[in-house]
């Protein structure tokens, strides 16, 4: 049985905050929304620790991946109606495709775990690769569904996902510097957070999209547009995914998860109680595709509020941190104020915190936009404007304010540190090392004191 087979005789919709109705016309999509592997990311929360910082950021993977299916449904429908091909070779759309870009925008996540980069830091597992394991593992529902359009059909919705699938097009539909995924989570993120730098003008950049030999370029006409959506997700990196309160319960999580893990392999230290179930394969290295499906936000959280009466002084601390809202303090470095680190750590663990667990660097850093270095280890689509006469300039070279920024990084490197070391309280046994401390900060800066005397 072939996709267009199990069209729907009634479409199906989902209400949706960004895009007011997510539609769905074939059963294969509605089994895959239905599977319990695409379920789960109903309960895993899509920005992670950021809703600590922006309160309403509650929105989890599953939103966002129905968002990302609906615009790629959104792109084929433009490009069917208006750039089909003719035939073999044109650089026009082939329909024939929609069912392998669809399944990959819909199941584009469907790897990630809880908390995900976190997660991901410290047991060392990677979301792309997992998604491809649950796409072809004949374990999966995942997988069975997508076998009934063809027995290579999973295959051919992964390799989308690591970018080898032959198709230019469908490939940047899911991953380019604008895609599907980037153009869903900006507007989402944006709505979500409270925030307005990540809204742009999704129906006009949907309108300019033309499908090329080479993937997709833009009409000359929608540069602007263009733009738009680059400064602003721009301005969503630097205000809300690299804020510092974020990353700082990030640390925290971090450190929790850390402190756990460290437990389990030296269990002299840990309590008689200490078995936390669903993460031992994770502590060991050793998990299956059904121990990582077990985990979401929840199961760890449940984790977390175990510990709040751990012990272990560290463990417990670190829940009661991260559960409370307890964020870590931080301070801007660069290369010339890094040598300062190791005397920030050595005061801090003179105050009576374990530096390997109480401090911690960070570095946030984005690039606008790459142009094309095909020298990189993952060089970037550029994104590329389609003059009137047919040929193709890339963005910068007509593009100024895209120019200004390009290939710039933006962001900063930040040293974390427990609140404690800012107290005031006239400690006589603390106060000398927190006045030492703070003799290194100085408008959220660190800085180097003996120069500023």
């Amino acid at each position: 049985m072939s996709f267009s087979d199990e069209r729907l005789t009634r479409e199906k919709v989902f209400r949706d905050p960004i895009h007011g109705t997510i539609t769905v016309d074939n059963q294969v999509i509605l089994d895959l929304i239905d599977t319990p592997e695409f379920q789960r990311l109903r309960r895993v929360k899509q920005l992670g620790t950021t809703s600590l910082v922006f309160h309403g950021a509650e929105h989890s993977r599953f939103g966002h991946c129905l968002g990302v299916y609906e615009i790629a449904r959104r792109m084929c429908n433009q490009f069917q109606r208006n750039y089909p091909t003719q035939h073999p070779g044109d650089g026009l759309w082939d329909d024939r495709e929609r069912p392998v870009a669809l399944c990959a925008a819909l199941l584009h996540d469907l790897g990630h775990g809880p908390f995900s980069h976190t997660f991901e830091h410290i047991f060392k597992t990677d979301h792309e690769a997992i998604t491809r394991q649950l796409i072809t593992s004949p374990q999966t529902n995942v997988n069975h569904i997508l076998r009934r359009c063809g027995k290579d059909f999973p295959q051919k919705v992964a390799s989308v996902i690591d970018h080898t699938y032959p198709n230019k097009q469908v490939v940047q539909m899911i991953s380019s510097q604008v895609d599907a995924d980037r153009m869903d989570y900006l507007q989402r993120d944006a709505y979500y957070t409270g925030t307005n730098y990540g809204k742009f003008d999704l129906d006009r950049v949907l309108r300019v999209m033309q499908p090329t030999k080479n993937g997709i370029a833009f009409s000359m006409s929608g540069m602007h547009a263009v733009e738009d959506y680059i400064i602003s997700r721009l301005q969503m990196y630097l205000q809300v995914y690299f804020h510092p309160v974020t990353r700082s319960m990030e640390v925290i999580l971090d450190h929790l998860l850390m402190r756990a893990k460290y437990l389990y392999q030296h269990p002299r230290m840990a309590e008689p109680e200490f078995t936390p179930h669903l993460l031992m394969p994770f502590f060991t290295g050793h998990f299956s595709l059904q121990d990582y499906l077990a985990l979401d936000d929840g199961s760890l959280t449940t984790y977390f509020t175990h510990w709040k009466t751990a012990h272990d002084d560290i463990l417990r601390d670190l829940a009661h941190r991260f559960l409370d809202r307890r964020p870590f303090k931080s301070v801007e470095y660069d290369s010339q104020t890094a040598k300062l680190l190791p005397r920030l750590r050595q005061i801090t663990t003179r105050a009576g915190f374990d530096s390997q667990y109480y401090t911690a660097v960070n570095s946030s850093y984005k690039l606008p936009y790459d142009t094309y270095h095909p020298q990189a280890s993952a060089p970037q689509t550029q994104i590329e404007l389609r003059q009137p006469d047919g040929t193709e300039i890339e963005l910068t070279q007509v593009s100024t304010l895209v120019a200004s920024v390009s290939g710039k990084e933006a962001g900063d490197q930040r040293f974390f540190f427990p609140r404690e070391m800012l107290s005031n309280q006239g400690d006589e046994l603390f106060q000398p090392l927190y006045d030492e401390f703070q003799s290194y900060l100085q408008n959220n800066q660190l800085v180097n004191p003996r120069k500023d005397h």
